[in-house]
């Protein structure tokens, strides 16, 4: 796997960084768009409007580069869970997982279908990291979310479930948004719907954790 380091770059001072940022979030769309298999350097070089030399400067190979882009897309999903302590109040520390992982899906579809076309493939280039470095970090999670269930904060819940029914509920808004908006009746994902599909979803969540929500959903 690529051991992406974005931030401590020497050469950040000559643009070095800029640059790197630009080609991920091009080759974020092209393999989003056309896949790994179709996807292109060339019409990626094209998105990022920089010569393509410059890509096979930064990333030797596309998988290298594929790799990356799903890497900054994990890291930055798990964000919205990092935080949370046993410390923590289990309401706003999922509150808040829940909305800026909607937020992520409104934001940012490509990155969810990219990874959802990388999983659906049978994760050929994540095998590994889904081993290595994601399982790691979902228990770590899960040690926090059982904590909370010791400490009686929470009902008895099973952690990964409830880590997985956060991803897969939000994403859906990613991968399958035209089917939602459609069956809404909705023209766009807006902020009446992202305010009314995360209300609903946190009074969902919290509810199933024995919680009970600030702001009740309807």
């Amino acid at each position: 796997m690529v051991n992406l380091d974005l931030s401590n770059n020497p050469s950040d001072s000559d643009g070095s960084h800029e640059t790197k940022q630009k080609i991920l979030s091009a080759a974020k769309n092209e393999f989003a768009q056309y896949g790994f298999e179709g996807a292109r350097m060339q019409r990626l070089a094209n998105r990022a409007a920089i010569p393509k030399p410059n890509i096979h400067y930064h990333f030797k190979t596309k998988q290298q580069l594929y790799l990356a882009v799903l890497e900054q897309i994990i890291a930055s999903w798990n964000q919205a869970f990092n935080h949370a302590t046993a410390e923590s109040d289990p309401a706003e520390a999922l509150e808040t997982f829940v909305r800026e992982k909607l937020n992520q899906a409104r934001f940012d579809p490509a990155a969810s279908r990219l990874f959802a076309n990388e999983m659906i493939q049978g994760a050929p280039n994540l095998k590994h990291y889904l081993s290595t470095d994601m399982r790691p970090w979902v228990l770590d999670r899960s040690h926090v979310i059982l904590a909370w269930v010791r400490a009686k904060k929470i009902r008895p819940i099973d952690p990964e479930r409830l880590i997985f029914l956060v991803w897969s509920a939000t994403q859906h808004y990613a991968d399958f948004q035209v089917q939602a908006l459609a069956l809404l009746n909705r023209a766009e994902f807006d902020d009446s719907v992202a305010q009314e599909t995360a209300d609903f979803l946190v009074d969902f969540v919290l509810r199933g954790c024995g919680l009970q929500p600030k702001k009740p959903c309807g």
